[in-house]
């Protein structure tokens, strides 16, 4: 069997001024052509690792096209958008017959004058190789689902955790169901219920209320009939027609099954809708509870400004809550600010200076950190993820800094990135294992590398480009619980 695979990914918000240009997909991972995507992801925690190790077991003949996946980040320009699917089409057209296509896409990305950037691609991929050949996508759980991306796709596999450290088993499960689609005749049906909500942030799914609806999802697995069934909690940063949770569910030729299936379980999520959500107090207010609870290490976590959400990383309300409260043992992971990195680098390490940190990018993102800090180190920001998420790819944080002054340590990047695991802190002689107080740019994905060794999680609320109070939405297609539009 001849399996193109591929990724074009991107989630797009569309509050931030930060902009998605070329260099933003050679920011990441780089955009690579044929056989570097083999050799980029084999054996790592990424879904084309997992579309790599569902093809060894079933003896598929991969043929790679292209792989883009930019930092979360503004819509995309059209002529930018049209030339990378242009690419993901071309590559596919000169493949030759194929038995299969394998895609990663994020399911939430929004391009200029393409509200449904995936619905697009995968309606170009379908153009592309025909009615018959299969077509599987593997989704985030972030994604806005639409119907043009059902109608496109033969299946859509979502991930099932958030953290989402099931990337490379949801990319393997795409390539099981595209062997049982050439070995048993399975003939996938799949059905989609659009959600009149957006989820909260309480979907972290090895915490209740969360783990109760991955049950759920889990018993309809379990009905007679039914393939694979995703949740989609959607993604609110991006005004568009299709944001908003979902269910999506494929059966084995069975449309009605997989109607009725998803039907239930959206409804099961909408009747509990008010627990998706908690407030989140400001950094300060945090800082205060946690004293009183005494459990030791803290992590406070900054939703609005993590970048793994598009923001832009620079936001100084965290940082200066840290320094107003006078906190030993503390660090800030990260500030994008490569002014202030390369000032580090010119002074070099051991060098005291002063600094205008962060709240450049907008005036939302609160006014620039007056620091008079040490220069702890300094690096180019090379470094290897060492898990769960994304284990074993290199990465690159761009001119970085470490700087103290007084308690608080604060970690300097020019490449925008939520800290998934400490390993980039270790690079700069940073273990955030032996501080007491840990402030993380991260809405969840930091608790994979962090949660099993802190004494307290706070998640916070700091002002932002994503803070609730500057989303107005415009553009919606549905009502969607519990956002007003204008």
């Amino acid at each position: 069997m001849r399996v193109a695979v591929g990724c074009i990914s991107h989630e797009t918000s569309t509050f931030t001024p930060v902009p998605t240009t070329w260099e933003s997909f050679e920011e990441r991972f780089g955009f690579l052509r044929g056989q570097a995507i083999l050799e980029t992801f084999g054996g790592t925690n990424t879904p084309v690792g997992g579309f790599m190790e569902g093809a060894q077991a079933h003896g598929f003949d991969l043929v790679p096209t292209v792989f883009g996946q930019p930092q979360p980040s503004g819509p995309m320009a059209r002529v930018l958008f049209d030339e990378v699917v242009g690419e993901l089409v071309e590559a596919l057209q000169r493949a030759g017959e194929l038995d299969g296509v394998l895609l990663e896409i994020h399911g939430s990305m929004v391009a200029e004058g393409v509200d449904d950037a995936d619905g697009h691609i995968l309606t170009a991929v379908r153009q592309a190789v025909g009615p018959d050949v299969p077509v599987l996508a593997q989704l985030d759980i972030h994604a806005n689902v639409s119907q043009t991306m059902v109608r496109a796709a033969d299946v859509l596999i979502g991930r099932e955790t958030y953290p989402e450290v099931d990337m490379a088993p949801r990319g393997r499960e795409c390539a099981d169901v595209l062997a049982r689609m050439h070995s048993e005749g399975l003939r996938p049906a799949m059905a989609l219920h659009q959600i009149p909500m957006i989820w909260g942030m309480n979907q972290v799914t090895g915490h209740q209320p969360m783990s109760a609806a991955i049950a759920e999802l889990h018993r309809i697995e379990r009905v007679p009939g039914v393939v694979c069934a995703s949740i989609a909690t959607g993604y609110s940063l991006a005004d568009a027609p299709d944001m908003g949770s979902s269910v999506y569910v494929v059966t084995d030729g069975d449309a009605d099954l997989a109607q009725r299936c998803a039907d239930q379980l959206g409804a099961w999520i909408y009747e509990r809708r008010a627990e998706w959500h908690f407030h989140r107090p400001s950094t300060a207010a945090a800082i205060a509870a946690a004293r009183q609870e005494g459990r030791y290490p803290v992590i406070i976590a900054d939703r609005d400004d993590n970048t793994g959400g598009g923001s832009p990383g620079d936001s100084t309300g965290m940082l200066r809550a840290f320094l107003e409260a006078g906190l030993e043992d503390a660090c800030v992971l990260y500030v994008v600010d490569e002014e202030a990195a390369s000032a580090c680098h010119r002074a070099g390490a051991g060098a005291e200076i002063d600094l205008a940190v962060g709240g450049k990018s907008s005036p939302l993102q609160g006014e620039p950190c007056a620091m008079r800090a040490r220069v702890e180190a300094v690096s180019d920001g090379r470094f290897r993820y060492d898990g769960p998420m994304y284990a074993g790819l290199e990465a690159s944080m761009g001119t970085s800094a470490h700087i103290r002054q007084g308690g608080v340590h604060v970690l300097l990047v020019s490449r925008r990135e939520q800290p998934f695991d400490t390993a980039f802190a270790r690079t700069l002689g940073l273990e955030p294992r032996t501080m007491q107080w840990v402030g993380v740019k991260s809405a969840a994905h930091f608790r994979a590398g962090f949660e099993s060794w802190a004494g307290a999680v706070h998640l916070v609320s700091e002002p932002s480009v994503h803070s609730d109070t500057a989303l107005v939405y415009q553009r919606l297609g549905r009502q969607v619980y519990p956002v007003s539009q204008a």
